[in-house]
């Protein structure tokens, strides 16, 4: 009966064990955290140290990874923004070329159509420079040899490890059996257990060192190129907004300089037949007015004007002391309504 419940509480502990392998295989990250001391002091510190480059390099993978899902969609983005932004510029310069008689808006469109053209080779340089100075790098280290290299150094280091601290147990449980009763064959065996765990223990440790040094390397080298590659970033996106800018600045004042222009000349009105009769009205400027070229009349407050023709730009054509010319209708006032027959003398 005893033997039984001996056997029975065996075989609980073999099952045990299975389990926690099983749990270590797929919920662990591939380097078994432990506070157990294996071995001695300077073991357990090289194992935390292990742990925590483990840890550092992982999520510095990760971060990679991170940077270059967000770098495949700015570049995604950025061959639609091209794709849209050209068929727009194709869209603005035809209607500013077949719709000329539209004055400010064809003249503004043409601008506009010219402009993004410069835009989108912006943005197509922009792609390229995430092509090249952001995915390239950072997908290269991450599926680098070196990283898996010494990855896979650590691992091999957490599996030993374990074995080591099942060995451990297995001289412990050996030492005891000898204590209980000290027979040759529970001395060799003592013996081979304590030989195997001196052998781990000679390996860990040059494992350890070794497996240190690569993930070292590759952590320092892991964060320098991750830092390079957010810097180009940074500057390739500040590059890009600040050259669009200037371009959008340039478009945006030359078009309100159109504008104004086109708004400020006097209207083209065609010569009116002869042969009818053009009507005349006598009006007083209420405002003055500077001329800016020679095409239009100077006024001063007071002054009478012979109003010729109205336009509906809001302009109008008419003579003030002698001389001619075209003036805003706004600043002025109609008195009486004249014939042009009955002009005949200069108004001041």
């Amino acid at each position: 009966m005893d033997a039984l419940r001996k056997q029975a509480s065996k075989l609980r502990e073999q099952v045990a064990k299975q389990q926690q392998a099983v749990i270590k295989q797929f919920s662990g990250t591939g380097y078994e955290s432990s506070d157990v001391m294996v071995i001695d002091e300077v073991e357990m510190q090289r194992h935390q140290q292990l742990e925590k480059l483990y840890r550092s390099t992982r999520a510095g993978k990760d971060f990679q990874k991170e940077v270059v899902r967000a770098a495949e969609v700015f570049t995604a983005i950025g061959y639609k923004h091209i794709e849209a932004g050209t068929k727009l510029s194709e869209d603005c310069s035809r209607y500013g070329a077949e719709n000329t008689n539209d004055k400010i808006l064809a003249k503004g469109a043409s601008i506009y159509g010219d402009a993004r053209k410069h835009v989108e080779k912006e943005q197509e340089d922009f792609n390229k420079l995430l092509s090249s100075q952001i995915l390239d790098p950072l997908r290269a280290m991450i599926a680098g040899a070196p990283l898996e290299d010494a990855r896979h150094l650590a691992q091999r280091y957490s599996r030993m490890r374990q074995e080591a601290e099942t060995q451990a147990v297995e001289v412990s449980r050996r030492q005891a059996r000898v204590r209980e009763l000290p027979n040759p064959e529970n001395v060799a065996k003592l013996q081979a257990a304590e030989a195997k765990m001196k052998e781990l223990k000679a390996n860990m440790a040059v494992l350890g060192i070794e497996a240190s040094a690569a993930l070292a390397a590759v952590e320092a080298q892991q964060q320098r190129l991750t830092f390079q590659r957010l810097v180009a970033l940074v500057e390739g996106e500040k590059t890009y907004h600040l050259r669009v800018a200037a371009i959008l600045g340039e478009v945006e004042a030359e078009m309100v300089s159109e504008k104004q222009r086109k708004e400020s000349a006097p209207p083209v009105i065609p010569q009116e037949n002869s042969s009818e009769k053009t009507m005349y009205f006598l009006a007083e400027a209420t405002h003055s007015f500077s001329a800016a070229s020679e095409k239009e009349l100077s006024l001063s407050v007071g002054d009478y004007v012979v109003v010729r023709k109205v336009s509906p730009s809001g302009w109008s054509e008419g003579e003030c002391k002698g001389k001619g010319g075209w003036f805003p209708s706004a600043y002025v006032e109609k008195r009486q309504r004249l014939p042009a027959s009955d002009l005949s003398a200069e108004v001041y």
